[in-house]
């Protein structure tokens, strides 16, 4: 039985992925009822990246083309975009500043190096993200909470994947289990058990998701085309099969969870390497994508496949750009159990397009409010912990 106490507060939830598409701006109504979350989502926009910002965003992810100076600029123009971008879906959503409670941003990910570097003689690990949420602060008059993952790092956690965290408050059920799959330019899963606690649910990210999708299709394409609409290109051509089960020998995919991973291991540097891989067995630049989409594909089947029993796994449901590129979508369905049904997480009301913005949303709202918004059993983090940093 609910108690009775509830409280209802407007929220911006911004999100800037590996896509390196733009900022993606939701504005969320969050309902707290003593120890339960609603949401509804009151609008949502997106404000793309032009070529020269996405071009100076992936200079400065490579460590061996990024400078300092352009860290720094970078991170406080971002920062405006960001404010830009929230006061654009408060406008739509025909609000004002005043109405809202607080601005939640994950900002954009430059580095993220989960694995321990050793410094003077202790083990480090590393994430960056940027995008000064003082700016934001500052440029739209709202208090605004950001720079999440690294209290989950300085936990012994990995910083992510994070979103799991409200996978499993919105979205657990006691009937059967249930897959959350967000396919942006990396891919990830929340696995929740049939009636699960935060102490086994599993979630992690499977490997690539469009990241070298969209880099073979712009080069396909001589730079025409940025992705692949509707998964046109791919669906035209044939998986090569001896190239792709070389892929999935890749020490990633062979690692345990919990594991996270982003451009450092699967940019551009590792699509290069691929797309020269495909010229070595001499196809086409039709059979490569649709390869390289296969890949994607049976990476994310292949974890979801592990736990069809275990979990009492009956539905998968995708988010994320990949949501909308139908090849991909059948792929997966073709390679997962036929013991469970694939859908758009449009079938649970959430937004495919939005979810990641919404769940920065209720991470910072439970900053906000003091609680923890860490999942352990996802990050491998020693402890629950708040996330978040305020600028007032």
């Amino acid at each position: 039985m609910l108690g009775s106490r509830q409280s209802s507060n407007l929220v911006v939830g911004l999100m800037s992925g590996t896509s390196l598409d733009g900022v993606d701006a939701a504005v969320v109504e969050i309902k707290d009822q003593m120890d339960t979350l609603d949401f509804k989502l009151l609008h949502f926009t997106s404000l793309s990246y032009s070529q020269t910002i996405r071009d100076k965003i992936s200079t400065i992810c490579n460590p061996k083309t990024a400078s300092i100076e352009e860290i720094s600029s970078m991170n406080m123009y971002l920062g405006k975009l960001f404010a830009d971008a929230s006061r654009k879906a408060i406008q739509e959503a025909g609000l004002s500043s005043k109405q809202i409670s607080l601005i939640s941003s994950h900002g954009q990910t430059i580095f993220h190096q989960p694995e321990p570097k050793m410094i003077a003689g202790s083990e480090v690990t590393s994430t960056l993200q940027i995008g000064d949420i003082g700016m934001i602060a500052e440029k739209t008059g709202i208090m605004t909470i950001g720079d999440f993952r690294t209290r989950d790092m300085a936990a012994g956690g990995q910083g992510a994947p994070l979103v799991p965290y409200t996978d499993y408050k919105l979205f657990r059920k006691e009937e059967h289990g249930r897959v959350l799959v967000n396919i942006g330019g990396i891919s990830n899963v929340t696995i929740l058990p049939k009636g699960c606690t935060e102490t086994n649910v599993l979630a992690y990210d499977t490997g690539p998701g469009n990241m070298i999708i969209d880099a073979f299709t712009s080069w396909a394409t001589n730079h025409t085309q940025n992705y692949d609409k509707n998964g046109d290109i791919a669906a035209k051509g044939k998986v090569n099969e001896d190239w792709l089960s070389q892929l999935l020998d890749h020490p990633y995919f062979q690692l345990a969870a919990p594991k996270s991973t982003g451009r450092e291991l699967f940019g551009e540097v590792f699509a290069k390497r691929l797309w020269q891989e495909g010229e070595r067995y001499q196809m086409n630049h039709t059979d490569k994508i649709t390869t390289i989409t296969a890949l994607t594909a049976k990476t994310i089947a292949m974890e979801i496949n592990k736990f069809i029993k275990s979990a009492s796994l009956k539905e998968v449901f995708i988010s994320g750009g990949g949501r909308y590129n139908k090849t991909l979508m059948r792929f997966i369905a073709n390679y997962l159990s036929p013991d469970v049904s694939v859908y758009g997480t449009e079938e649970i009301g959430m937004s495919a397009d939005a979810k990641e913005a919404i769940s920065f949303a209720i991470l910072g709202y439970q900053c906000y409010k003091q609680r923890t918004n860490n999942l352990p059993a996802a990050t491998g983090a020693n402890n629950e912990v708040i996330m978040g940093k305020i600028a007032w």
